[in-house]
């Protein structure tokens, strides 16, 4: 797989193997995973637990060497020419690297020193809510607290591309909302987000690409549009007096469409549901001069198409 201006990661052929201990043999937890993380765009991997995203993102982070494969992180090899990208590069941990001693305000103010035209810490502090958090040391934070630290310990160098592993984890409704937009404000600066996360709504609100890996290889990609679009009729139902003639509908609808009542009275349009489509079932209904009760339409979700792929949830 070559690398492209367009791309902030790429993976090709991506072998990881843990090794065995004792008797066990040696475990393959990435089994020669290939993905496409866009430059500029907010990237989603989405995996059950032990599906191999998070040793596939700590090997773009430089933190582990595959045993097979390439792995190209802004054109760089993470591994040879970590020097050049940590600079450039900006990584959220699930766990570790923040001293549990020091305040959120120490080791912020610290990290800002080490690059050359960071952040602003007090307005990073006051994006996330840090500013109240006092002289308490990170180790007696509240996991969300811990969490919106680490989120901006990652940004604080200005990043050109920032991973977030699970970056919404423990955080209540508001303080998720206003990662968000963080994350959205980043994509609009032009900053690339590999992010993994458990939660689907998450993927579908801020990704413009995801990649569903499944026993260490990748399994989907593409826009949520697009997955939730493949292989999967949406549908249109409503109520109406039962024994409507259908086959006027049918005729005004395009193929493949099928109309159907069951049970009487509850009718259900299947096929590909966009604003024409709607426009012509209500068309037809006001030309019967019946009003559609309870009419929905009911469309494929990210997390039907993560089952669908993966038999099972994300755990």
């Amino acid at each position: 797989m070559s690398v492209t201006a367009e791309s902030a990661v790429e993976l090709a052929d991506l072998v990881v193997t843990y090794p065995g201990r004792g008797r066990r043999a040696p475990v393959e937890a990435v089994r020669g995973l290939s993905l496409t993380a866009p430059l500029g765009a907010v990237t989603a991997v989405l995996g059950p637990n032990g599906a191999g995203k998070t040793t596939a993102v700590e090997t773009c982070e430089g933190y582990r060497r595959g045993a097979g494969g390439t792995v190209r992180v802004l054109g760089l090899d993470p591994r040879t020419d970590g020097r050049r990208l940590r600079p450039r590069v900006g990584v959220m941990l699930q766990a570790g690297g923040v001293p549990g001693g020091a305040t959120a305000a120490e080791v912020l103010r610290y990290s800002a020193r080490l690059f050359a035209h960071p952040a602003d810490p007090a307005a990073l502090e006051a994006r996330l809510g840090l500013a109240g958090l006092g002289r308490r040391p990170f180790r007696r934070l509240s996991g969300g607290e811990q969490q919106r630290v680490k989120l901006a310990l990652a940004l604080v160098g200005r990043p050109e591309l920032v991973f977030l592993d699970e970056p919404t984890a423990g955080l209540d409704p508001q303080a998720r909302r206003a990662t968000w937009d963080l994350v959205r404000d980043l994509r609009a600066n032009g900053v690339s987000v590999v992010l993994t996360t458990h939660h689907m709504d998450e993927a579908e609100q801020l990704a413009d690409h995801v990649v569903i890996v499944d026993l260490g290889v990748a399994v989907a990609s593409g826009s949520p549009q697009e997955l939730t679009a493949r292989g999967a009729e949406s549908s249109v139902t409503f109520r109406a007096p039962a024994g409507l003639p259908l086959d006027g509908l049918r005729r005004a609808l395009p193929v493949p469409t099928k109309v159907v009542e069951e049970p009487p009275g509850r009718y259900c349009v299947l096929g590909a549901v966009d604003a024409a489509l709607l426009a012509t079932v209500t068309a037809w209904c006001a030309a019967q001069e019946v009003m559609p009760e309870g009419l929905a339409v009911q469309r494929r979700t990210l997390e039907d198409v993560f089952l669908e792929l993966t038999g099972r949830g994300l755990g």
